[in-house]
């Protein structure tokens, strides 16, 4: 199967579903053989119009009676794929752009066929005025242009500005950097650099944290001897960043409140040198599962999983921890880069989560001991869900105080304070808060 089908499957799939783009290109990709080329292809074409959604049916909208509102999911895709290879994809010529995707209407709804290849081919005639974004509105005009759910644009513009969330519309544009944590209980990082080399894959340091990488052209990653080894995970810098805050020392007792996929529990049992304990908890058992897996692929001795809602409260566990991580759900509006889906969510599917992060932060507090360590993270750069968390938490907790970070040096303005607050377009990496606390009494 090529390339562009393989895309418009999975853009199906996420459309029908209401599946996030990662869990489905893994679901369809493992299915079928492919080329590296076309592996590369398709993730280049899913993301694309995920990415540019908005704009892209603005585009058709411009040229179709029919307005993609009311065109079937087939037709509004494979529209979307042939606009977006001719508006952004430069290795790809008109032609062909037209030519592929008129192909696989005729496969999937051949009366359509003459449709779909009208619009495109007006585009080609008239591209530059066509593709331009005409809206005076200027709210309307940047979620249009970038694809973002106006209200997100017009927060962003509130609380930072501008010319901040122009650049943050920019950086998140740009394509994420792949990063891995070397297992540096199997093999140091410069052995593993030079593994990664050798194999043609393009490894360097990465000077903020010690055990991470940057990779480029690594294709297929979970069937890679070096992964099947355990030498390594994939995580990124932001995320590597709260098992440094946390830092536990050897032979302690850990708690992970929200372990799921298990990048930080692994990391903070890697960081303890395979002492101690972490007790990995989470509510789904297929993500248990996953845990369990890299646990077991990374050869740790030291975690501990467990089902357990971490809504409510578990009374053997309070203040048996020395260091307890509540890495709590959040909106994901630091990770768009990455799911570029999150991009589309509606206030209202988001409204609840402050209520759910303080209980989780309650709970979690309840169970450290005294003088011991309290993270908070999220992969967010909304106050609603971090600092203001966190100033609240604390106003109804005196046992509880912010601690200065200084395990790494990110956020030279807050991280005195107690916190992190890591943007995209400011940091070069995922958004993300971190907060460090300390039991007092």
């Amino acid at each position: 199967m090529k390339a562009r089908e393989i895309a418009y499957k999975v853009l199906l799939d996420i459309e029908e579903n209401n599946n996030y783009s990662n869990t489905s290109i893994n679901k369809h990709f493992k299915k079928i053989e492919m080329t590296n080329q076309d592996r590369g292809l398709a993730t280049e074409l899913i993301y694309g119009v995920i990415e540019n959604q908005y704009y892209l049916d603005y585009i058709i909208d411009k040229l179709s009676k029919i307005k993609t509102q009311k065109m079937s999911t087939c037709v509004k895709i494979l529209l979307r794929l042939g606009v977006y290879q001719i508006a952004f994809l430069d290795s790809i010529s008109d032609y062909a752009a037209v030519n592929e995707t008129v192909n696989l209407v005729k496969k999937y709804d051949k009366k359509s066929s003459g449709f779909v290849n009208a619009i495109l081919r007006n585009i080609i005639r008239k591209k530059e005025e066509i593709l331009k974004v005409d809206i005076d509105d200027n709210i309307m005009y940047l979620s249009t242009k970038y694809s973002y759910s106006p209200w997100m644009i017009k927060n962003w513009i509130k609380n930072f500005g501008e010319e901040f969330t122009k650049d943050l519309l920019d950086a998140n544009n740009e394509k994420p950097n792949l990063y891995l944590r070397v297992n540096t209980l199997k093999i140091k990082r410069d052995e593993l650099i030079e593994k990664l080399n050798n194999i043609g894959v393009k490894a360097y340091k990465v000077n903020l944290i010690e055990e991470a990488i940057r990779v480029e052209n690594f294709k297929n990653i979970e069937n890679n001897e070096l992964f099947k080894e355990g030498l390594f995970t994939v995580q990124d810098i932001s995320s590597m960043l709260v098992g440094k805050v946390l830092n536990p020392k050897k032979n302690s007792l850990v708690l992970d409140m929200c372990s799921a996929p298990g990048g930080k529990t692994t990391h903070l049992a890697t960081l303890m040198n395979n002492t101690g304990e972490v007790l990995a908890r989470d509510i789904f058992e297929h993500k248990l599962k996953l845990i369990t897996s890299t646990v077991n692929r990374l050869g740790l001795k030291n975690v501990v999983v467990e089902n357990f809602d971490s809504s409510k409260v578990d009374e053997k566990s309070i203040n048996k921890f020395d260091y307890v991580l509540a890495d709590v759900p959040c909106s994901g509006l630091g990770i768009i880069k990455r799911k570029p889906e999150i991009k589309y969510k509606t206030k209202a599917e988001l409204k609840d989560l402050p209520l759910i992060q303080k209980t989780i932060l309650e709970n979690a507090s309840k169970y450290v001991k005294k003088d011991g360590i309290l993270v908070y993270s999220t992969c967010t750069i909304e106050d609603t869900e971090n600092i203001n968390i966190i100033n609240e938490f604390i106003k109804t907790n005196n046992n509880f105080e912010l601690v200065p970070i200084d395990e790494v040096n990110v956020d030279l303005d807050n991280q005195d304070k107690g916190y992190l607050k890591i943007y995209p377009n400011i940091h070069g990496m995922d958004g993300f808060f971190i907060a460090k606390l300390r039991k007092v009494r």
